[in-house]
């Protein structure tokens, strides 16, 4: 039988080795032929395939941004072989039904595993649960209202409790609308009073993940803190940690990266909820993601529309593309400067996210016997990011024009090579 052989790869550990694939796994490289497509990784590392927490692919619904396979090749090119699929679609995944309808269009389009991730409650109105019974009958064990966040805790508790009984996990937008309202915009800070947009301060994100906590630690249910930007919320997740408790947290490309001063050219390019912060929480995410505090590296990738962009900044929806340049951004701010090894990179980009919901062919080492999730990595090409050249439906990526690491050279999943430069 034929497959793939990747020769002369270097492991995250700095060993070498050829790889060889066949039936959609890692087995004896002894076992090569010459009929097999190979791939020459000479000066390339063999990362296993990344998993991301939190991906917006919106279909079905706003197909004129992204669609599943436009956003699984986007996925691909970032070297992701897993994405989770947040549930603000149209339909809302509130429903098993509608869960299963997403899982049929990844079936059929997809470049990457999409895993459905479920509304926490009804249209995300944050009033009812959603049919959490009938969602994790078709297979789904993460839930959250990411873009909004469930103000009321006595419904947080009743979700807690019914998601515990089946292992499953709660992820939280954290922030809480009372302090950062709907407009809110901009990190608060002397940026926003300057340009008049209304604040979003770093206390409405840290409160939240605190009552979220204490409730997850009363009903013994796992717990996630989507899209950790500030200093205060590493902090209460570190003492979370302190105590024993299940909780994960991760943390954006943007927000190890970009600050608030962006913003003073109002370009709705940078508007992302939460929104950048300044200097010295990004300098405390950073420190957080290396000491294992921050579990993993999401993306929050939210294609919009141009038109959508177009729009005055209060206005305009946030959000920023991301798949692609993730692990540029990780090497940039994180690898390059030696907070992190390549092997920590695999924990933050693949081991940790496969484990936040139980995912079996992902996350899984580079050996023998395993499922063949790969990616090639070069870690010495650079490049200028053009928006334009993108597998993306969307052209609002954050980083156009920027130097940066352009690392991705081919990814593998389940033994199909679904990019190579």
């Amino acid at each position: 039988m034929s497959g793939l052989l990747i020769t002369g790869a270097t492991l995250s550990d700095g060993t070498r080795s050829d790889l060889l694939i066949r039936g959609g796994v890692f087995v004896d490289p002894s076992d090569g032929s010459a009929s097999d497509r190979r791939l020459d990784a000479h000066g390339l590392l063999a990362l296993p395939g990344f998993v991301d927490p939190h991906t917006h692919l919106r279909e079905p619904g706003r197909t004129d941004a992204e669609t599943v396979a436009t956003g699984t090749r986007a996925a691909a090119r970032g070297g992701f072989t897993a994405v989770h699929a947040m549930a603000n679609l149209s339909p809302v995944t509130d429903t098993g039904a509608a869960a299963s309808d997403l899982m049929a269009i990844a079936q059929r389009d997809s470049s990457a595993e999409v895993v459905v991730v479920g509304a926490l409650t009804k249209a995300l109105a944050g009033e009812q649960l959603s049919d959490i019974d009938g969602l994790h009958a078709a297979g789904v064990t993460m839930f959250s209202d990411d873009g909004r966040c469930v103000m009321n805790a006595q419904l947080m508790r009743e979700a807690f409790e019914k998601i515990k009984a089946f292992d499953g996990v709660l992820a939280q937008h954290c922030q809480d609308h009372n302090l950062a309202g709907a407009e809110a915009s901009c990190h608060e800070c002397a940026i926003s009073a300057r340009l008049g947009l209304p604040g979003w301060p770093s206390v409405a994100e840290s409160s939240i993940i605190a009552r979220d906590i204490e409730l997850a630690a009363y009903t013994g249910a796992r717990y996630h803190a989507c899209h950790i930007s500030t200093a205060e919320s590493v902090e209460v997740i570190r003492w979370a940690k302190g105590r024993g408790l299940p909780v994960t947290a991760e943390v954006m490309p943007h927000h190890l990266l970009l600050t608030t001063d962006l913003l003073a050219s109002l370009d709705t390019t940078f508007k992302v909820n939460p929104p950048l912060r300044t200097d010295e929480h990004v300098e405390a995410v950073r420190a957080g993601l290396a000491d294992g505090t921050i579990d993993m590296v999401g993306t929050d990738h939210a294609p919009h529309a141009a038109s959508d962009k177009a729009k005055p900044f209060v206005l305009a929806p946030p959000g920023m593309l991301a798949l692609e340049q993730a692990l540029a951004v990780v090497m940039e701010t994180m690898v390059i400067p030696g907070r992190l090894t390549w092997e920590q990179v695999a924990d933050r980009m693949s081991y940790a996210p496969a484990r936040l919901t139980r995912l079996a062919r992902q996350g899984r080492p580079i050996a023998v016997g395993e499922p063949a999730n790969v990616v090639l990595v070069d870690p010495d090409a650079r490049a200028a990011v053009d928006r334009e050249a993108t597998a993306s439906k969307s052209r609002n990526n954050p980083y156009h024009g920027r130097l940066l690491p352009d690392p991705v050279v081919a990814t593998v999943w389940a033994g199909r090579v679904t990019f190579e430069r």
